[in-house]
């Protein structure tokens, strides 16, 4: 019964981290600016060093309005350091992640979560960060 217990236990804690919606669990840092059936446009504003809690998003394309370093931790226990442009453009496809402004100043962007069938299934890997398209 204690196994039970302890086993029911883990879980509950390990269900939510898995596919947390960024506004929902992180009001702090991120807002909708808008939304329809297609996408879901947040802006996410770090101060710095600050932290977000683990939490998912379906495939995104990512708008840098500033130079930043973050760092992106997984559920898998991995971690990458990521140096991004203000203006640059990536995709990545669907993750959960936990990002972390390793910088000295404020970090913004815009995230575009694609909704449907472009969204793709939640990975919990890491190698999510895509590379940077042209600058805008």
């Amino acid at each position: 019964m204690r196994k039970l217990l302890l086993s029911l236990a883990v879980l509950t804690l390990a269900i939510p981290a898995v596919a947390q919606d960024a506004v929902k669990v992180d009001p702090k840092h991120y807002t909708v600016v808008t939304e329809n059936d297609q996408v879901r446009v947040l802006r996410a504003k770090y101060g710095p060093h600050e932290k977000s809690v683990m939490h998912s998003h379906p495939a995104t394309v990512a708008v840098f309005l500033t130079d930043g370093s973050v760092k992106f931790s997984y559920p898998d226990g991995k971690s990458e350091d990521v140096t991004l442009k203000a203006r640059d453009a990536q995709y990545r496809p669907a993750t959960t992640h936990l990002p972390e402004n390793t910088g000295g100043k404020a970090f913004e962007v815009v995230v575009v979560e694609l909704k449907g069938k472009t969204a793709g299934a939640v990975s919990s890997g890491r190698k999510t960060a895509g590379k940077p398209a042209k600058k805008m």
